[in-house]
C-alpha cells in the first residue's frame, strides 16, 4: 500500500504550524505538531491563556464576517456620511464591549468592502451584533459569518493599537 503524505498548514496570527501526515495518520496528527519549536524569549502564561480562552494551542473560536456591497445604494452623499460615521461608531462602541476583536476596510474597489472579527462563540451571536450597525439595517452592507480559529491573542491587538495610533477614525 502506498502512503500518500498530506501537507497540513494551519496558519496562525503568531506563526505557522506544520505537520505531514500519511493517510492512517491524519486524524491523530491534524493540527498537533510532530516536532515543537523551542521556545525563544516568551514563556507559556496559563493566567493570560486562561484569561483570553486560549486552548492548548493559544487559539480559540472566533467569528469571522465579510462586509459586502449591500442592495441598497442609491442614499445621498449626506446620508451616505452619516452611515459611514454611525458605522464607525459602532464599530467603536463593539470594540469598547470587547465584542468585536479586528474590523478593517479592503483597499480595493470590490463587493467585497471589509472584515470584522467577533468574540463570540456563535454566529447567531454575531448576527444579533451585526443588527446593530447602521449600515446594515439601511442596506448599504451585508454581513457573512463564518465560525473561525484563530490566536487567542487577537483581543491583545486592540490595546496595542491604541499605543501606535496618533489620530482616531
Amino acid at each position: 500500500m502506498k502512503k500518500h503524505n498530506f501537507l497540513i498548514l494551519t496558519a496562525f496570527s503568531a506563526g505557522f504550524l506544520i505537520c505531514s501526515c500519511s493517510r492512517e495518520e491524519e486524524q491523530s496528527c491534524a493540527g498537533e505538531p510532530q516536532v515543537e519549536a523551542p521556545k525563544k524569549g516568551n514563556e507559556f502564561d496559563q493566567k493570560l491563556a486562561t484569561e483570553l480562552g486560549a486552548d492548548d494551542y493559544g487559539m480559540k473560536q472566533y467569528v469571522i464576517a465579510f462586509l459586502k456591497r449591500g442592495p441598497n445604494q442609491d442614499q445621498s452623499e449626506e446620508e451616505v456620511q452619516r452611515l459611514q460615521r454611525a458605522h464607525m461608531d459602532n464599530i467603536g462602541k463593539l470594540a469598547e464591549q470587547r465584542k468585536l476583536v479586528v474590523a478593517g476596510p479592503f483597499m480595493d474597489d470590490t463587493e467585497l468592502r471589509g472584515i470584522y472579527i467577533f468574540d463570540v462563540k456563535t454566529v447567531e451571536e454575531a448576527e444579533e451584533l451585526t443588527k446593530s450597525d447602521p449600515a446594515i439595517k439601511a442596506g448599504r452592507l451585508v454581513m457573512e459569518l463564518h465560525p473561525w480559529y484563530g490566536s487567542a491573542a487577537l483581543i491583545k491587538s486592540a490595546e496595542i493599537h491604541k499605543t501606535v495610533s496618533k489620530k482616531e477614525i
